[in-house]
């Protein structure tokens, strides 16, 4: 949960439901039309104009960035830019606004936004070891563009994004989050089928290679993944929806093979420099931002804490946090909202399709606060919901309780008390935690990985220690050599 606290959406090639723009821009497109794909020259069925395709990939791009926060600036976003830019003049597409980011999240992920809106995240920064191996996967998120991937998956969808949109107008913030309950959906993820991702592996493939990065370097990458899914670690989202990454090993490997040898003289690594990039960079998550220690949520910039109900499924987003019941018949979600607590309320209970119960003004743990409860209703049957607005440091927040009808007895309870935990942080423990961050160490003897563990501890388990270097316990590493050490970030 950013200190920002915005609460625009997220979405991975998607239409945003709640936006009037795109509502007019679904409801127009329904006319059927075919377009040459620029990868393949062959007809296909379309029903997103490119027009259309860039202004929801911009919308979806600038959410983004505002509600995750990007590394604007750095030498690192600097090296993304550079080199997806060059790679996109050169592709398929190169008319394209295309536009290259570095958000500042801890999931090892990249992915594009239609109309040549590409991200890579810090935590997959943090596991790559050159520029090469980045060039690869920046290569694979412009082939999905360049080969319109999300173009034709919208296209296949579009009827089933116009009802999801109508069921989405009663309230923005009920669906927003409203479709782990079954009851309605803000955003339509769409995830690429293995022919799709082979594609695109492909096309970074030749990217890459046209712009003279070393393509030898590009197992790593999907060796690096599978490590990460073998359970040492954070599953990275790249993997979760690039699937089989041993067989995509291997791909990459015939790939080379069958490269003449001619073109794989004089190609760029650049791994030294790409380190250094990263040397300072926050690993992993940020606890500044908040953290979970067992059911407590607690924000040491914010400043604030909140017990969530034993059992739940729990989750730190850049924009909220979010709970689910275990049964998944309920939510509770928190976030930052503008104006008064009584205000807050008011303004959620009047949206379209919220039934306003009973409301009240009170105080939380000391804190001024409003309350109401309500019913929503959808084109699915209604929801039951609370919300409790609360201010805290010249900040207030929202507390949003959602459940089935048939689960409010049970769960309504949980939620209530849950919201009503909220209360300031004061323990200078919590208040003063910093981040683990990436230090380089340069070998001055030679050493195995697992000496290098010894030899430079680290605040993360062994084995992490060596995916992120690219190496095992007993890889031979060379004096000389960079690697990378994660120090500091040990939680209270």
């Amino acid at each position: 949960m950013s200190k920002s606290l915005e609460k625009s959406r997220r979405a991975r090639v998607v239409v945003h439901a709640t936006s009037v723009t795109s509502i007019t821009l679904l409801l127009t497109s329904l006319v059927t039309s075919c377009a040459t794909n620029p990868v393949t020259g062959r007809r296909e069925l379309s029903l997103v104009s490119e027009s259309q395709e860039i202004q929801m990939g911009r919308e979806a791009s600038q959410n983004d960035v505002r509600r995750v926060g990007a590394l604007s600036g750095t030498p690192a976003e600097a090296l993304v830019k550079r080199i997806g830019t060059k790679m996109a003049a050169g592709s398929e597409r190169p008319n394209l606004p295309w536009e290259f980011h570095l958000l500042d999240d801890a999931a090892v992920n990249a992915f594009a936004y239609p109309g040549g809106f590409i991200f890579v995240t810090r935590g997959l920064m943090t596991h790559l070891n050159s520029e090469a191996e980045l060039a690869e996967v920046i290569g694979h998120e412009i082939g999905h563009v360049t080969a319109k991937h999300s173009v034709a998956q919208m296209s296949q969808a579009q009827l089933a994004q116009i009802g999801l949109v109508g069921a989405s107008i009663f309230s923005s913030t009920v669906a927003k989050y409203g479709d782990v309950l079954g009851a309605g959906t803000s955003l339509l993820f769409l995830k690429f089928g293995r022919d799709d991702e082979l594609q695109s592996d492909a096309l970074g493939f030749k990217y890459s290679l046209t712009d003279k990065y070393d393509v030898r370097e590009s197992p790593k990458v999907f060796t690096t993944l599978g490590r990460l899914s073998g359970g040492a670690g954070r599953i990275p989202e790249w993997q979760s929806t690039h699937p089989d990454p041993g067989n995509r090993v291997q791909r990459a490997e015939q790939r080379i093979a069958q490269t003449p040898p001619a073109q794989l003289q004089g190609l760029t690594v650049n791994r030294d420099s790409y380190l250094k990039l990263l040397d300072g960079m926050v690993f992993g998550e940020n606890p500044r931002e908040g953290y979970f220690k067992g059911t407590r949520f607690l924000h040491p910039e914010l400043r604030f804490q909140l017990d969530f109900p034993t059992g739940w499924r729990t989750a730190n987003q850049p924009d909220a946090v979010i709970a689910q019941s275990p049964d998944q018949s309920a939510q509770l979600v928190l976030q930052g909202a503008q104006g008064t607590p009584a205000q807050v309320v008011q303004q959620f209970t009047q949206q379209q399709g919220i039934t306003l119960k009973q409301s009240s003004q009170s105080s939380i743990n000391g804190l001024t606060s409003a309350q109401a409860s309500f019913d929503a209703q959808t084109e699915q049957g209604v929801i039951n919901g609370l919300v409790i607005a609360i201010s805290h440091q010249n900040a207030t927040y929202m507390l949003l309780g959602l459940s089935a009808p048939a689960a409010t007895a049970q769960r309504g309870p949980e939620m209530e008390t849950a919201m009503r935990s909220f209360r300031p942080v004061t323990d200078n423990a919590v208040l003063s935690v910093q981040p683990a961050r990436i230090k380089l160490i340069t070998l001055t003897r030679q050493m195995t990985g697992q000496q290098f563990v010894q030899s430079y501890p680290s605040s993360i388990p062994a084995e992490q220690v060596y995916i992120i270097n690219g190496i095992d316990a007993s890889t031979s590493v060379a004096a000389g050599t960079i690697l990378k050490q994660v120090v500091g970030g040990t939680l209270p």
